[in-house]
């Protein structure tokens, strides 16, 4: 069975993607895909701590700095996760399928999605963690 705090990561997950994706194509009329890509990632990562902070991991014991260390980390990790599936669906498979509908917006959609499951795990014991009482 899923767990409500997996349902809440994945709800506030989808606000922070919505942002990510809709900051991204803002982005994109001043720079090129990969820095958009990047800048946008910052957007949809602030989102998400705020969120994940308030609304998912309320019991964390750790101290801020702690979590905003460990969100990173763990979202230096996902950042690459997005920029190579991305990168690889819009350069090499999309081509190579002759998919030439929105390409790069279809390749950055799904390398936004990728990093659910590894970003939860890494935030839950990392980022957010419950510290037992001393």
């Amino acid at each position: 069975m899923i767990s409500r705090q997996f349902i809440g990561f994945v709800v506030v997950g989808g606000i922070a993607a919505a942002a990510n994706f809709s900051s991204r194509i803002l982005l994109s009329h001043w720079l090129a895909y990969v820095p958009a890509i990047a800048l946008a990632y910052l957007v949809g990562m602030t989102i998400a701590f705020v969120l994940n902070r308030r609304f998912v991991f309320k019991k964390a014991g750790n101290a801020l700095h702690e979590q905003a260390f460990w969100f990173v980390t763990v979202n230096i990790l996902a950042i690459l996760q997005t920029i190579a599936i991305s990168l690889l669906l819009a350069r090499w498979f999309f081509p190579l399928i002759g998919l030439n509908f929105y390409p790069e917006a279809i390749a950055h959609a799904v390398g936004v999605a990728t990093p659910i499951f590894t970003s939860f795990i890494g935030h839950k014991h990392l980022s957010f963690k419950i510290t037992p009482p001393r």
